[in-house]
């Protein structure tokens, strides 16, 4: 298909077209080079495409910003055009860089504006949140460290972004954050920092000081950790800052924990005062890194996996598939396994009593197996950590707040429901705890319920997984 550009046209012409619109013969090539495919994003200043560079063998894909602005105001228009122009400048004096998208070219044609540039395949994690549900404390931490090498590098050549935001941050399929949007970036010479300039940015994310004109490079440190805080809770800037008190409540909305070492680092990215806040990516990231805790040496290889087994079952298989990274053949094998251990083949289903005494060995060892070939994200250990952190009571809610975090329900119309088997992810881009799911596999009375708030947990708590 190819997309009209033409604002009063947009036909989509079929495939295999000429290089002209049939309804108003617009040339269809951006450039004699950049074919759009269709509209994938509008406001008030314009539009944006996805598009194809057609003098690459690959087509590779690649997308169109086109500046139209459609409502009058010649201040508003002419203020929207340099932004529109200051974007393309901005990423040309980055240059490359795997997390800043690339620009490919700047231009006019028939009278209008256009920008091409890098296309980033992901979603922003506005709409991760919405999809995903409130991120995890390790989630957090990883966006940060993710992130402000992101910082490090714009910062330390004179450009403030001045709109960071969920929206502006593209998570890719290989975890790695993408900082978009520069047409809000400010190149920051000393004169600059110095005079009060446009305010722009995103009302709630922006730090006072942006918010009265004079954007500096903490101002984006202050939008980074609104925007943390908007991920850990669900909840809106405005709802998350009490006027009355003039301060941060964001404690308040928390649905997981947040260590206290964390909450300083955030508390201190937020501060309204701009000598009280961190000056720098670099020293978020070393506050960062002295919270971790060192690794110890290796002095000798790993002992092999044990397999122990007090019901004489062979775990070869289970390890196996694991160490292949075959995740769902491996949590098929889990459950084939433990109904094994626990003598309930020819029912497949287990009942209370066959979890009361399942064998502590077993259930420790195909546990450790997960821990070890899922490098740690994986076992009913790490579900029972997040367990005890959503706050380890034996109830539906309790339950629910696990199935949130450990990614086993999504928001779907407006409101959570439990995936069914298919719809897990059985790889290591799952979230933290996703697997083993053996959940529909406890039988009490007449009903099936939950395998872990009322039947496994107890189990896992004496055997001190």
């Amino acid at each position: 298909m190819s997309q009209c550009l033409n604002p009063d046209c947009l036909l989509q012409n079929p495939s295999g077209s000429t290089n002209f619109c049939h309804e108003c013969g617009n040339k269809l090539l951006l450039g004699d080079r950049y074919r759009s495919q269709k509209i994938i994003g509008q406001g008030g200043f314009g539009r944006t495409f996805l598009a194809v560079d057609e003098y690459k063998p690959s087509k590779p894909p690649c997308v169109i910003k086109q500046f139209y602005p459609q409502f009058q105001g010649a201040s508003s228009i002419q203020k929207a055009a340099e932004l529109f122009e200051l974007e393309a400048v901005r990423l040309e004096q980055l240059g490359k860089h795997s997390q800043i998208p690339e620009l490919l070219a700047y231009f006019s044609q028939d009278e209008r504006q256009y920008l091409v540039q890098e296309f980033i395949d992901g979603e922003n994690l506005a709409q991760t949140l919405k999809s995903q549900g409130y991120f995890s404390e390790t989630q957090i931490r990883n966006l940060l460290n993710n992130l402000l090498p992101v910082f490090e590098f714009i910062h330390s050549r004179q450009v403030i972004h001045r709109d960071i935001k969920p929206e502006n941050i593209i998570l890719q399929q290989d975890g790695q954050l993408v900082l978009v949007d520069f047409g809000a970036a400010k190149y920051a010479t000393q004169t600059a920092l110095a005079v009060t300039g446009t305010r722009i940015g995103t009302a709630g994310y922006t730090a006072p000081e942006q918010a009265n004109g004079k954007a500096i490079h903490a101002s984006d440190i202050y939008s980074l950790g609104v925007t943390c805080l908007c991920l850990l809770t669900e909840v809106e800037p405005i709802d998350l800052f009490d006027d009355s008190e003039f301060e941060w409540v964001w404690r308040e909305h928390l649905k997981t924990s947040v260590s206290s070492e964390l909450g300083q680092i955030l508390d201190k990215m937020i501060q309204p005062a701009i000598k009280k806040r961190y000056q720098s990516a670099t020293e978020i990231l070393q506050a960062l890194a002295s919270q971790s805790p060192q690794p110890s040496p290796q002095v000798s290889p790993p002992p092999p996996d044990p397999l122990k087994s007090a019901r004489g079952v062979d775990y070869t298989r289970l390890r196996d598939l694991l160490a292949a990274g075959k995740w769902k053949e491996a949590d098929q094998e889990t459950i084939k396994v433990m109904l094994k251990a626990a003598r309930r083949e020819k029912e497949d289903y287990f009942d209370t009593g066959s979890m009361d005494n399942f064998p502590c060995d077993d259930l420790r060892t195909i546990d450790q197996l997960w821990v070890k070939y899922s490098q740690g994200r994986f076992g009913f250990s790490v579900q029972k950590k997040i367990w005890l952190e959503v706050g380890g009571k034996v109830d539906w809610d309790t339950e629910k707040k696990l199935g949130d975090r450990v990614g086993w329900r999504k928001r779907r119309k407006g409101r959570k429901d439990w995936l069914s088997y298919n719809d897990l992810t059985f790889n290591l881009q799952a979230p933290e705890g996703h697997l083993p799911w053996v959940r529909c596999c406890v039988r009490v009375g007449f009903g099936l319920v939950g395998w872990w708030g009322l039947v496994l947990f107890s189990r896992i708590e004496n055997c001190k997984l």
